[in-house]
């Protein structure tokens, strides 16, 4: 749980810091994948602060109750976004598939893995916290 965690963490550190050191890639993402709708270089930089606060809230394992829901919610959104290139990795029946956008399923698999097994993820901020006062 730990590595997962960390790794789905740090993934939406970066995302969230190309948002900020590169708008102009974040307004081709948007263009690209999302319809145009988050394209305004200002509401890209507070997305991309946003995101890095979830990444290191999932990171650490902090407020686990409400990073991970927010966090499902961006996977998916970004799961919806790139679909072509999970129904058809290769663009073999579907133009737009790119093999290299198929993890968007695993990345979302993996937060509701998270998710799902919470109470085990002993290694947490939230689960040591919860061990302290409990001992206290």
């Amino acid at each position: 749980m730990l590595l997962l965690r960390v790794s789905i963490g740090t993934l939406m550190l970066i995302w969230g810091a190309d948002k900020l050191a590169n708008v102009s890639h974040g307004v081709l993402v948007s263009e690209t994948f999302y319809l145009g709708l988050f394209s305004a270089p200002g509401l890209l930089k507070v997305f991309g602060v946003f995101q890095i606060l979830i990444g290191f809230l999932v990171a650490l394992g902090l407020l686990r109750r409400y990073a991970y829901p927010v966090l499902l919610a961006i996977t998916a959104a970004t799961l919806l976004g790139v679909w072509r290139s999970v129904v058809d990795p290769h663009g073999w029946v579907i133009e737009g598939g790119n093999v290299l956008f198929y993890p968007s399923i695993v990345i979302f698999a993996g937060v509701l893995v998270l998710w799902s097994f919470r109470p085990e993820d002993r290694l947490s901020i939230d689960a040591r916290r919860g061990q302290r006062s409990r001992t206290q």
